[in-house]
């Protein structure tokens, strides 16, 4: 099992940086694929970017590309998406969640999730 905790959301302008960080409990975090999902107000929750257990895997959504990275210290049992360039469409509720096999983009695969944090690009 682990547990996942997201952090460093808030308001920022269009254009604007943010890093979220998802930190996880348990030993075994290197076994997991960790996944962020957002969920935008009256939407559905969509893939956002996946990391596979070991960090060389990256698969990303094509509205993010390019802007969005995906990194993770298993040392430190963490994962960070640092997000460029936001965009007002970026506005979401933002989720890690985490599963012991490889990637899927859909979140009812996904047994392990943060609580969820806030991101409020204004434009």
């Amino acid at each position: 099992h682990v547990q996942l905790a997201e952090s460093g959301g808030g308001l920022v302008q269009a254009g604007g940086s943010l890093r979220l960080s998802c930190a996880a409990s348990g030993r075994t975090f290197s076994m997991y694929t960790i996944v962020w999902f957002r969920q935008a107000p009256g939407k559905e929750r969509e893939f956002v970017v996946a990391i596979s257990q070991s960090g060389g895997i990256t698969d990303y959504a094509d509205s993010v590309k390019g802007r969005f990275t995906i990194s993770r210290d298993n040392a430190k049992n963490t994962v960070y998406l640092q997000m460029n360039s936001l965009e007002f469409e970026d506005t979401a509720v933002y989720y890690c969640a985490a599963r012991p096999i490889g990637v899927s983009y859909s979140p009812d695969e996904y047994g392990y999730w943060g609580q969820g944090i806030q991101v409020t690009v204004s434009s």
